[in-house]
């Protein structure tokens, strides 16, 4: 007969403080989005300043004592009263249910999109500079909604978090997910769950989707009339696949309907908007701020970041003097006051510690690709993210934060860091040749084959194979997807 007990078991979990998610969040913002993060932090943080490069911000006391009397008190439970106000929840905006049309084509990830038409530049005028109109990133957008909703410190911490994670496309990021999330704030995956699901509902509709079938499927859902998107919402949970491949007979089959009533579900779906942040993405890509500069002086590279919009930080010296009197102070202003000044002093820690990890990272990426930064890209080496992390003695995970969205100035133009971790593959030969020079080889192949007969991944792995350069069919099929190609037959021009 089986007996039973209680039995203790030791085990070792890696604990997450506060400080260290911060560090992680802030590590993975590029530039842009870290000036908006510090501009936040300054409005919420009464007790954060701008620091005057040009005074003297040491900690000791000052010359003169200020008076410290009630009245600075009474202000200090002034501000305290209307932050607590203006975080209070609001109404929520109204969605705008109105969509621009959308081709199917934009609907299927192997269709490549149209080039936009540009107005020639005119060389001849003198460029001037002129005040830039403000725009609102797609992060600003989100971030307002998200305080909208009535959530606690840690759900909009979590908030934000996925939605510094949204890619400009308005996806969330394939690196991240509900579990890797949950880890991070070591919380159950239902409550990020619940937190994504009403990001997603924000505008537009469909934000921060893992996929194009849940990014379409929570705009047909968030529509009123439910008679026009049953059948949409039928098909694209029951024949997704088919349908995205065009297989239109075998849809209708499927879910027992007429190829008329199909054709109308399509006309709803194409209504909706595949790619909700492109948007605000366009704004951002035609000018891109570089987190690092790498030039070459002499027969050095010298590596340097950016950070001449990252204002210096410190402690208020007017909330430091209010903290050295603790007796004028009542216990609610005590209070937050402490929550206030620590939160600032992690804040400054982790703008610091980023600034350290980004450096490091930047210079073992330089020595690992000398040739490339000396010589120009056709001398680029095969790198994965594992070479950093063992070279600056930090995880995988720390070193794709810091390539996540950062962009690097060089001799030879501007590159995003993730440009730089490629695999490598050792040609006939016995040249180590990165995949990223095997892509441009695919890419150049497929845009001189004949369109009425296009290339198989077949066809295309043999002509690699004849060039010297190994490569199986299934590993042509994986970087064409890669580089947004469709399949032979979606190619084919009639």
């Amino acid at each position: 007969m089986a007996k039973l007990g209680q039995f203790l078991s030791v085990s070792q979990q890696q604990v997450l403080k506060p400080q260290q998610i911060l560090v992680s969040t802030l590590l993975q913002l590029p530039m842009l989005m870290l000036e908006q993060k510090i501009q936040t932090e300054l409005e919420i943080n009464p007790v954060l300043e701008e620091a005057d490069e040009w005074e003297d911000i040491q900690d000791g006391d000052d010359d003169a004592d200020i008076d410290e009397t009630k009245e600075e008190t009474e202000q200090i439970q002034e501000e305290l009263k209307e932050i607590e106000e203006n975080t209070k929840s609001e109404e929520d905006k109204a969605n705008e249910e109105g969509q621009e049309e959308i081709n199917l084509d934009d609907l299927l990830p192997n269709e490549d999109d149209p080039p936009e038409p540009r107005q020639p530049k005119d060389n001849s005028k003198e460029e001037i500079d002129m005040p830039e109109r403000y725009e609102e990133s797609m992060s600003e957008h989100l971030i307002e909604q998200l305080r909208l909703l009535n959530l606690d410190d840690l759900e909009f911490r979590i908030g934000e978090y996925i939605i510094y994670n949204i890619g400009e496309t308005g996806y969330l990021d394939q690196d991240v997910s509900v579990e890797s999330i949950s880890e991070v704030f070591e919380v159950e995956e239902e409550l990020v769950e619940d937190v994504l699901k009403q990001i997603q509902q924000f505008d537009p509709v469909g934000i921060g989707s893992r996929n194009m079938k849940e990014c379409l499927l929570t705009q047909l859902r968030a529509k009123k009339d439910q008679e026009k998107t049953a059948l949409p919402i039928r098909l694209l949970e029951e024949a997704y696949e088919d349908f995205i491949n065009r297989r239109f007979e075998k849809v209708a089959d499927l879910l027992s309907v007429s190829l008329d009533e199909i054709k109308i579900a399509l006309g709803e779906i194409e209504k909706l908007n595949p790619k909700p942040g492109e948007g605000y993405s366009e704004v951002k890509l035609n000018y891109i701020v570089p987190d690092f500069y790498v030039t070459q002086v002499d027969d050095d590279l010298v590596i340097t970041l950016n950070e001449y919009k990252t204002p210096p930080l410190r402690i208020s010296n007017h909330y430091k003097k209010m903290i050295r009197q603790p007796k004028k102070l009542d216990k609610d202003v005590k209070k937050f006051l402490k929550e206030k000044v620590d939160s600032a002093k992690w804040f400054i820690k982790a703008i610091q510690q980023r600034q350290v990890t980004m450096q490091r990272t930047m210079e073992a990426i330089v020595e690992k690709q000398k040739d490339f930064f000396e010589k120009g890209a056709e001398h680029i080496r095969p790198m994965i993210m594992k070479d950093i992390a063992e070279e600056i003695e930090m995880d995988i995970s720390t070193v794709s934060r810091v390539c996540k969205g950062k962009y690097v100035e060089t001799d030879h133009g501007i590159f995003p860091l993730k440009y730089f971790f490629n695999e490598g593959m050792e040609t006939e030969d016995g040249e180590d040749m990165s995949t990223l020079r095997i892509k441009d080889r695919l890419k150049e192949i497929i845009s001189g084959e004949n369109p009425r007969k296009p290339l198989s991944d077949e066809k295309l792995a043999n002509l690699l194979k004849d060039e010297g350069i190994p490569i199986a069919r299934r590993t042509v099929a994986k970087y064409r997807e890669q580089l947004d190609i469709p399949v032979a037959r979606l190619r084919r021009n009639i």
